[in-house]
């Protein structure tokens, strides 16, 4: 029996690398569904040599162009809000939910509320809605199961074992293009600097936080949500090589590591096949000549992003909403050219400082707060550049 697969976000990096696995095991993997922002051909494309029996395009301006690229197929071809829902909660065994922002929150809820296994590389449905998704999760019986490279390897380290038995979580990461940088070269980085990093291949807002090690936050507030541990049992440390993904201490004093080449297919192929595994074409590790794996600790005053999330964790409510929005909109005012590298986790503090919002209850209420903090973050922005 194949494995039927819907795609959130189908032809953005995550969805491409799914692709590419699942079309070499067309005899695993059955893709029922497809979805897209605003990209009607590239998602055209993916629907017919997929064979796709749903394809949604976000963007309902799109929706005839998506149309008229697939007459002659046996795939509907629909637009909207709703669509997207219908996809995440169609017939497929696993949803892949791998669409960017706040647009994927909707469908990646709907599914877990179905009861759906739900396959999560969209890092905004637990910072932003942790507490949410995670009770609908235990109430529909739903498995979420991490893509992050981060957070499967951690997943990978404790299967098997005991939540009881687990002492601490360490979540590595490379550093960024900056971590042997002075303050006074982050200050005047740009933003063609920030997103060259130096071990993974991903899109400008993601190599950005990972320049400033938000990325590093965020996925610290989601191992919170992930893995039901608190905030000072969540270590990050630095490791540049990006060959240890992450780490689990256990109360006897053990750790077990996960290594891998750093390609997300390896991460995505154990979610596909989970609780099996799959042959991926990933290049394997050579660990003479790789010849050492270095580790320090992470420094918060040249990056006060991993102060600022583990902060805004601690805070909980609202706050890891107002970090995730105004950390977009000042992301892409840096990428932009509005303003400095330094600036971005200054505005992100200072909307954190000015929050006022109540614990959000639902989607609704978290994607309101989103709202008013992106247009609070711009006005100050807007303030600051007359």
């Amino acid at each position: 029996m194949r494995r039927k697969i819907a795609i959130l976000g189908a032809t953005g990096s995550i969805g491409k690398s799914t692709l590419d696995l699942v079309e070499r095991s067309p005899d695993r993997f059955e893709v029922v569904a497809v979805t897209a922002a605003t990209n009607a051909e590239a998602l055209a494309d993916i629907a017919r040599r997929t064979g796709a029996k749903l394809a949604v395009i976000a963007d309902e301006s799109r929706a005839r162009d998506l149309q008229e690229l697939l007459v002659g197929t046996n795939c509907r071809a629909v637009a909207g809000e709703d669509a997207l829902i219908d996809a995440a909660t169609g017939e497929a065994d696993l949803v892949i939910a791998a669409i960017v922002g706040c647009a994927g929150l909707n469908p990646t809820m709907a599914a877990v509320e179905m009861g759906q296994t739900v396959a999560l590389a969209n890092k905004e449905a637990l910072v932003t809605a942790g507490t949410l998704m995670t009770d609908a999760a235990s109430r529909s019986g739903a498995t979420l199961l991490p893509i992050d490279s981060e957070h499967n390897a951690i997943f990978q380290c404790i299967a098997g074992s005991r939540s009881e038995d687990v002492s601490k979580i360490i979540l590595t990461a490379s550093g960024g293009p900056f971590r042997t940088s002075s303050q006074a070269t982050i200050s005047a980085a740009t933003p063609a600097q920030a997103v060259a990093h130096p071990n993974w291949s991903m899109g400008a807002k993601i190599s950005v936080d990972s320049a400033t090690l938000m990325n590093k936050g965020l996925e610290l507030i989601e191992a919170h949500y992930l893995f039901g541990l608190p905030s000072e049992r969540i270590d990050i440390l630095i490791h540049p090589q990006s060959v240890i993904h992450s780490m689990v201490e256990f109360l006897d004093g053990s750790v077990l590591a996960q290594l891998g080449s750093p390609d997300m297919r390896i991460p995505i192929a154990y979610a596909l096949a989970w609780p099996e595994r799959l042959e991926t074409p990933a290049q394997r590790l050579d660990l003479a000549k790789i010849a050492r794996l270095d580790f320090e600790q992470p420094d918060t005053t040249r990056f006060p992003a991993l102060r600022i999330a583990r902060e805004a964790l601690e805070q909980g409510g609202a706050a890891p909403v107002v970090l995730n929005a105004a950390n977009e909109v000042a992301v892409a005012a840096f990428l932009g050219g509005a303003i400095r590298f330094t600036d971005i986790t200054a505005l992100v503090e200072a909307a954190l400082e000015r929050a006022d919002f109540v614990n959000p209850r639902s989607i609704g209420d978290v994607l309101e707060i989103d709202r008013a903090v992106r247009s609070r973050v711009e006005s100050v922005m807007k303030a600051n550049c007359h």
